[in-house]
């Protein structure tokens, strides 16, 4: 089991930045596939980007190349989500998502086992 609790969110203005983070309980988070999903009102849950376990893999959306970096601190248990040039379309709810032993090209929500609860990023315009 593993269980993961996002923070970070929040209201920020175009083309600014916000960091999100995701802290995982469990003494093998390193053997976890990494992932942000969001969700839009009224939309579907959306792949945004992927890490592998060892942090050597990455794979992003493409609405969101160049503008976010997923990285993560194994030592704390951490995966962050830095976001920069943010646009009014980026306004959703972020969820982080773990898979063990999963690939950093599985975009699909079901793919994915263990979710947070999510937090919140407005961009306004």
């Amino acid at each position: 089991q593993v269980q993961l609790v996002e923070t970070g969110g929040g209201l920020v203005q175009a083309g600014g930045s916000l960091r999100l983070s995701c802290a995982a309980s469990g003494r093998t988070f390193s053997s976890y596939t990494m992932v942000w999903f969001r969700q839009a009102p009224g939309k579907e849950r959306e792949f945004v980007a992927a890490i592998s376990g060892s942090g050597g893999s990455t794979n992003y959306a493409d609405s969101v190349k160049g503008r976010f970096t997923i990285s993560r601190d194994n030592a704390k248990n951490t995966v962050y989500l830095q976001m920069n040039g943010l646009k009014p379309e980026d306004t959703a709810v972020y969820y982080c998502a773990a898979d063990r032993y999963g690939s950093v090209y599985y975009v699909l929500s079901v793919q994915y086992d263990y979710w947070g609860q999510g937090t919140q990023v407005t961009v306004s315009s």
